[in-house]
């Protein structure tokens, strides 16, 4: 074959084309027939170089991260071509890729060891960390609080602290690793096939799992239960009990090594991801509901929105988007999908039913205060040779030449800059790819008499029936004419809106009985939304004519905690205005609403017992460790005073949260991120 110019760097070229034409032929030659249930969604042209790494939002599944050799991060809308957001700032390779839980962060870790973390709505670089002296080569959110986990090929694992740019402890040996929504806990493959689970409330190793025959790729926290799912390159997925810590099921099937594993929201089921097959598996007893055959190949990521699975591949520097429609996957053991291939038969029998219950009897070790931790470092670790600690100049000079360029303006205001409005009506939740066509869908076409002669022999193919057409509309009716002294609503019945009887009728009331038990309680609601307005009106006649203390004092003592509420969701917004004496007076409050039974005073309380962790913890620390001064110091006495207050209120609501930390859900988690907070309370005694 002639090579394509002159010289040695034709022959280069000669060669990649070649070789891009061989991987192609057997790309094709060993292409994987597509169902209706799976199917492409589209290419990318994602990078100048080769694609390294990709990773889909776990939020939405509809936004799409990108890292490559070109050291350039770019973000994506998964059901559109066009690049929303380049990020830039790595000198080297970007080697892996990360959203955070709630779709604002991303962190990527390159070649030369860093990572960068940017903030997606503000579009500019938030932190930048240093540490590992190799590529990094895995990264993983917290599920709550600023952490982040990476692992790198210097066999080193890292938990950072965003906030603060140092990381809290660090291991070795690490393949990959995922962080548990539910415990402080995080899981990480080392050692080829081994999984260790790790406690970061105390920095120790908790257990490992060691039934692996070869090197672990991917693992998984259930979202409900204590379980943990780990798929490996011996074709097995293999499923863990976190309160026995013993293997609960092997799940088998897989032809070829395990790339991805997904559990679906509710946990009912598992979605397992070959380069050759989309797999959903069951366990207690270990089953395989469906088998979707899929053509993506070495797949990257999953990702669930609403009824469709998302999967991600990239080759050279191509990514590829593949939509899995789940209305027509089957998974459980109850229905039938007509046209996926399923097998109900269960892939090893056990003796212990499934129950009902989650695996809620696993104990969580006490947390310790990060303080002795930090104690325990010595000065020499936390300055490192590679330069964890840098000059300011040189952080300043790295956020100059990182940047972030949005190439499509639209669309990124309405991802990362939605609006604030109030929807009205629930809106109407839509996917982001049209459901693929159904199986066997055959359109009708004209034939010449000789091709239907000869395949009259056959049987006739089963053609869909042409869709009903509406017939044109009739003009026969007379047009209705509206009469001026009519004073009911022409076409609107008021008891279609009303319930309906037991009978099935509907309920025969009039337009007043109608209207009357629609008022019924207004006039109540209004005069307590008076009430409530009044009071209002008092604490804020008080705050302009004093102070902010004043202000939630006067609030305090009308014992209405819909009153404290309203004020400290305005103050909470401004951690300026909290003073010390000004906690001594909420925290007793903080206590009630978290124990309330209305949502949003439990979310106002837990805001309000955050910005006191974060903002005045340091300083009643500091105060009550302080050794006494000489002599007479009156408003050092007055602090201690109000430290040793806020010490002995924030223990009692340290019990509420302990205690919260059991429910499971949004509330379960944010009260597991105070309980993280307030682990340091523990070691003043």
């Amino acid at each position: 074959m002639a090579s394509v110019g002159g010289g040695g760097g034709g022959t280069k070229v000669s060669w990649r084309l070649r070789e891009y034409e061989r991987r192609a032929a057997v790309a094709a030659a060993t292409a994987v027939p597509l169902t209706s249930s799976c199917r492409p969604a589209g290419e990318l042209e994602a990078h100048g170089g080769a694609v390294t790494c990709a990773a889909l939002s776990r939020g939405s599944g509809r936004l799409l991260a990108t890292g490559g050799a070109d050291c350039r991060v770019n973000l994506w809308a998964v059901s559109k071509d066009s690049c929303i957001m380049s990020l830039t700032g790595h000198k080297s390779p970007v080697e892996c890729v990360q959203l955070n839980p709630s779709e604002e962060q991303v962190a990527a870790g390159s070649q030369s060891g860093s990572i960068r973390v940017w903030d997606l709505e503000a579009a500019k670089l938030l932190k930048t960390l240093m540490g590992h002296k190799a590529n990094v080569s895995c990264l993983s959110f917290h599920p709550f609080g600023n952490f982040l986990a990476s692992g790198s090929s210097d066999t080193n694992i890292k938990l950072w602290d965003i906030r603060k740019k140092g990381y809290v402890y660090r291991h070795t040996h690490c393949r990959c690793l995922r962080s548990s929504r539910h415990l402080t806990c995080v899981c990480v493959c080392v050692c080829v096939c081994v999984c260790q689970l790790w406690d970061l409330s105390q920095g120790k190793k908790i257990t490992e799992f060691t039934s692996h025959s070869a090197a672990v790729s991917i693992v998984q926290f259930h979202p409900n239960e204590y379980l943990l799912a780990s798929g490996s390159a011996d074709r097995t997925v293999r499923l863990w009990d976190l309160e026995r810590f013993s293997q609960v099921g092997s799940l088998e099937g897989h032809t070829s090594s395990v790339r991805c594993i997904l559990f679906s929201p509710d946990g009912s089921c598992l979605f397992s991801g070959a380069s050759d097959c989309l797999r959903v598996f069951g366990w207690e007893p270990d089953r395989c509901f469906d088998v979707v055959p899929v053509g993506w190949g070495r797949v990257a990521d999953l990702s669930l929105t609403g009824q469709q699975l998302v999967a991600v591949s990239h080759q050279l520097s191509t990514v590829s988007t593949y939509v899995v429609d789940l209305k027509r996957v089957k998974r459980s053991g109850e229905s039938k999908v007509p046209g996926s291939v399923q097998d109900d038969r269960p892939l090893a029998e056990r003796q212990e039913p499934r129950g009902a219950a989650l695996r809620r009897s696993y104990e969580r070790p006490t947390p310790t205060c990060s303080s002795q931790r930090e104690s325990r470092r010595s000065e020499a670790e936390r300055r490192s040779p590679e330069g964890e600690r840098r000059s300011l100049s040189e952080e300043e000079t790295e956020e100059k030449v990182s940047t972030a360029e949005i190439h499509n303006a639209e669309d990124y205001q309405e991802i990362f800059q939605p609006r604030r409005a109030i929807s009205r009506t629930p809106p109407r939740t839509s996917e982001p790819f049209p459901a693929p066509p159904e199986d066997g869908e055959v359109k009708p076409t004209v034939v010449s008499s000789s091709s239907s002669s000869s395949s009259s022999s056959k049987p006739p193919a089963a053609l869909a029936p042409p869709p009903s057409q509406a017939p044109p509309p009739s003009r026969s009716r007379p047009v209705e004419l509206i009469p001026s002294n009519r004073s009911a609503p022409i076409g609107l019945n008021v008891a279609d809106f009303l319930p309906v009887r037991a009978s099935g009728c509907p309920a025969s009331l009039s337009d007043e009985d109608a209207l009357a038990l629609m008022k019924k309680g207004h006039d109540t609601m209004c005069v307590m939304l008076s009430s409530r307005l009044k009071n209002l009106e008092t604490v804020r006649a008080v705050w302009t004519r004093e102070d902010i203390k004043s202000a939630v004092d006067t609030a305090v003592s009308m014992n209405d905690l819909s009153i404290v509420v309203d004020v400290l969701n305005i103050i909470n917004l401004q951690p300026s205005l909290w003073k010390l004496d000004l906690v001594t007076t909420v925290l007793p409050q903080i206590d009630k609403l978290l124990q309330s039974k209305y949502e949003s005073y439990m979310h106002s309380g837990c805001s309000s017992l955050r910005l006191v962790m974060k903002h005045f913890w340091p300083l009643i620390s500091d105060t009550l460790k302080a050794t006494p001064s000489v002599g007479v110091d009156i408003s050092r006495e007055e602090r201690l005073l109000k430290c040793q207050l806020c010490l002995k209120q924030l223990r009692n609501l340290r019990q509420v949260v302990k205690n919260k930390a059991e429910l499971v859900g949004r509330h379960g988690s944010t009260f597991c991120e105070l309980q993280l907070l307030t682990a340091p309370l523990d070691d003043l005694l």
